[in-house]
């Protein structure tokens, strides 16, 4: 393989030169591309440079011709043969300089089918046609051509390589692929769709193929057959025969001719004789009789005929070859079977196919075209002809996108991915109407996939260009290629995970010393295609049913990128931040699909636990939810006066009747312990309030006379207390005030409330409403949570919180 002269990659030389004795044309541009140098695409096993397709074709009004392409070897032109190869000098988004200069007076113009590039090709002056060629991500054979008065007179076909995959291991494979998986999909699921997919000539089509295209038509086959039967296409025939004189109504003048030709038929009549020859008359003993009548022995009609015949043998055909190899006879599959060979015979008996003759010769007539029921079996009939194929933007000849082709092939290979595990159970990509067979595989339109899980039953959705309906952004619209959405059980419930995989045609070759090359060292996914899975992160959001709250729906965003190397892509930094923020790039292609592959393994496999731990959550939400989400692990107790406090603190324990609990069960619960002081207890205002808090270390349940820590009252003895361990206890910075209120027995509440409590009223929020509005309103100033219960909070609900 011949490397790159030194600073070549970045000089434009002269590519392709044609002289003709009309004009001189020139093409000049870069011979290499610096990202294909890089990767070292387009070489075979050994190293060396795939050849490139070129095809010239000259008008003879040219003249002599003479035609020089770029060698890499002279680094220059070389002479050019037709049928020869060429070097890959032409690239996607790479541009070329095109000059004309004209020998004649007469007007060049520059053709090709896409009109910008038409445009980008104009005059400069009298004698030079010139412009800059940017094929963009058109990859494929292209066409173009330079006209001489309207006429053309010279075509060039060149091949445009990808500059981020190689040619023939990546984009073919990736054609292939596409086209494979929209087949499999298009023979198990033919249903109503959008996009009609096309026909295409086989000289090689399956029984597979032929019966899936026949379940589709064989109504409407049967239906024209039998609106046919109604009106047939008939032939108008005569029929001549030699019948005796006497019989004949009506004579035709061909007679005269026949007569003439066999005078042994007439006999000398001189009463009756009708013929004079000479003196004599004579009359005719027999007679040529010309009857029309109508035939259903017609071309059309022997077509049709042939036509089911051979339905009808390959239904034999299918039925044998099946009962031989399938293990598992399908009983339904073998009465489908059944049901249409009978039809088939049942129509074949009609009157005018059963007059119809064998087929000869094929011809496609007007009556097969334009007739009613003609043209319905000659439609089915080209169906059943040939197999299936897309017909969408995709494939049409003038559309070659590899960015887009990219796009399609990365949700189709995750479906296949997909569906090499788990079941598919619904998809809306390939369907069928009465014009035919769709494909929703499209820009303007979004599709999904469902699969299920055999080991536990979890359902999977894939949406293509589109994200489920609950998750709206109340800004700006969001819309990933690819958006995986696993619902996991847990607890009786199914939860939902969301995960974007977006398709990019992008690639950072890590050129030398560049900034993305001194930072990650090796070739990437752009940094920019990291940001938008960030922005798709953080902007899609779930609304639930009657609630103004939004939640973050998406738990992780990864970049499909086309990059080859799997092995050394494990050591990129974009790769390792997927374990640490759930965010980066996979490389994905038809050759390398084995870490996408794994990751999908890891994400359906993983327990709804550690798919939530999968995501980023923002600083504090962890403190955040321990201590809001704990549950009410606070009990909140009064004293009787100041004496129990100073036992208390001083012994570290506290102790309350066992029956003030509502439920022993919280017992389990309680991790502090918090000592309200009341106004009649305690005279002194600011000693009122709470004080003091304390962890729980252990409890204990006993009688009232085993607490030994405060003498008990007369008659108390028996009573069951509880006694609790504190490990410390300490006073609170800034005490909860009583509010004008106390505690009856006790009061449950969290950690997270005591903590940012105010006054006692506080640590009775316990919705989530409850504390979101409180939350909002004290950060505006003090707050005021109203009761309705005006003595005792423990014994009243939430009635209200405002500012005061």
């Amino acid at each position: 393989m011949d490397s790159p002269h030194t600073g070549s990659l970045n000089q434009a030389v002269e590519l392709l030169r044609i002289e003709t004795e009309l004009f001189t044309l020139y093409v000049q541009g870069r011979p290499y591309h610096p990202t294909v140098e890089t990767l070292q695409l387009h070489r075979s096993p050994e190293q060396e440079w795939v050849n490139a397709q070129l095809g010239i074709t000259c008008a003879q009004r040219l003249g002599k011709v003479q035609i020089k392409v770029f060698s890499p070897e002279a680094y220059g032109l070389i002479d050019w043969q037709p049928g020869e190869s060429s070097f890959p000098c032409f690239y996607e988004t790479q541009p070329y300089e095109l000059v004309i200069q004209n020998k004649t007076a007469a007007k060049l113009t520059f053709y090709h089918e896409n009109v910008l590039l038409r445009q980008a090709v104009k005059p400069l002056g009298d004698s030079i046609l010139a412009g800059v060629l940017n094929f963009g991500n058109e990859v494929g054979l292209t066409e173009w051509e330079i006209r001489s008065e309207g006429q053309t007179v010279l075509r060039v076909e060149m091949e445009i390589y990808p500059s981020k995959m190689d040619y023939k291991l990546d984009y073919q494979n990736l054609l292939n692929e596409v086209n494979e998986q929209i087949y499999n999909l298009a023979f198990d699921f033919l249903r109503r769709t959008y996009q009609l997919t096309g026909l295409r000539e086989t000289q090689h089509q399956s029984l597979t193929e032929f019966f899936t295209i026949l379940q589709h038509v064989f109504g409407q086959l049967l239906d024209a057959v039998e609106r046919i039967n109604k009106n047939p296409n008939v032939a108008l025939l005569q029929d001549r025969r030699l019948v005796d004189a006497n019989r004949v109504k009506k004579a035709g003048r061909e007679n005269i001719r026949e007569l003439a030709k066999h005078p042994e038929r007439l006999r000398e009549d001189p009463n009756h004789g009708f013929i004079t020859i000479g003196n004599r008359s004579y009359a005719a003993t027999h007679l040529i009789e010309t009857r029309k009548r109508l035939a259903y022995d017609t071309n059309e009609n022997r077509f049709i005929r042939w036509m089911l015949e051979r339905v009808h043998r390959k239904l034999k055909e299918l039925k044998i070859h099946w009962k031989k190899t399938s293990r598992t006879p399908d009983p339904v599959l073998i009465k489908r079977l059944d049901t249409m060979l009978t039809q088939i015979e049942r129509v074949l008996k009609v009157d005018f196919l059963r007059e119809a003759g064998v087929l000869k010769q094929m011809s496609v007539t007007l009556v097969l075209q334009m007739a009613p029921g003609y043209r319905e079996v000659y439609r089915c009939y080209l169906m059943l002809l040939k197999g299936l194929s897309i017909q969408t933007d995709l494939f049409r000849l003038s559309m070659k996108d590899v960015a887009q082709l990219y796009e399609y092939w990365c949700f189709l290979k995750l479906n296949q991915l997909l569906g090499q595990k788990y079941k598919l159970v619904k998809q809306d990509v390939i369907r069928v109407n009465r014009n035919g067979i769709f494909v929703t595989l499209d820009r303007s339109q979004s599709a999904k996939m469902v699969y299920e899980n055999p080991v536990n039953g979890e359902q999977f959705i894939l949406f293509y260009n589109a994200i489920p309906d609950s998750d709206k952004t109340p800004t700006l619209s969001q819309r990933p290629d690819n958006v995986l959405t696993l619902k996991k059980k847990d607890a009786g419930q199914i939860k939902e995970y969301k995960y974007v995989f977006d398709a990019k045609y992008r690639l950072n070759p890590a050129y030398e010393d560049t900034p993305y090359q001194r930072k990650y060292r090796q070739p990437g996914p752009e940094e920019d295609d990291i940001n938008t899975m960030h922005r798709y992160r953080d902007a899609i959001v779930y609304q639930e049913k009657g609630s103004g709250e939004y939640e973050r729906s998406m738990f992780g965003a990864y970049v499909l990128f086309p990059y080859p190397d799997e092995e050394r892509y494990k050591s990129h930094h974009f790769y390792q931040s997927i374990e640490l923020l759930n965010i980066g790039a996979l490389p994905f292609l038809p050759n390398s699909t084995s870490l996408v592959e794994q990751f999908l393994a890891e994400i359906i496999q993983d327990s709804p636990e550690k798919a939530y731990e999968r995501s980023t959550r923002p600083r504090g939400t962890k403190e955040y939810y321990v201590n809001q989400l704990a549950g009410k692990n606070v009990l909140v107790g009064s004293v009787r006066g100041p004496e129990q406090v100073t036992v208390a603190v001083r012994k570290a324990f506290y102790h309350m009747p066992l029956k003030n609990l509502v439920s022993q069960k919280l017992l389990t619960q309680i991790e502090y312990i918090a000592m309200c002081q009341s106004r009649k207890k305690f005279i002194d205002p600011a000693k009122t309030g709470i004080h003091w808090v304390g962890k729980v270390a252990d409890w204990k349940v006993l009688r009232r006379k085993e607490i030994k820590e405060v003498p008990c009252r007369p008659g108390t003895e028996e009573e069951l207390y509880v006694r609790f361990t504190v490990e410390e206890w300490k006073s609170l910075a800034v005490p909860i005030t009583l509010g004008g209120q106390g505690i009856y027995t006790v009061l449950y509440t969290s950690k997270y409330i005591l903590d940012r409590a105010l006054e006692l009223a506080e640590l009775r929020l316990e919705t989530e409403d409850a504390l979101r509005e409180w939350r909002e309103k004290r950060r505006k100033g003090k707050v005021k949570v109203k009761l309705d219960h005006e003595e005792y909070v423990d014994l009243g609900r939430v009635v209200e919180v405002r500012n005061i």
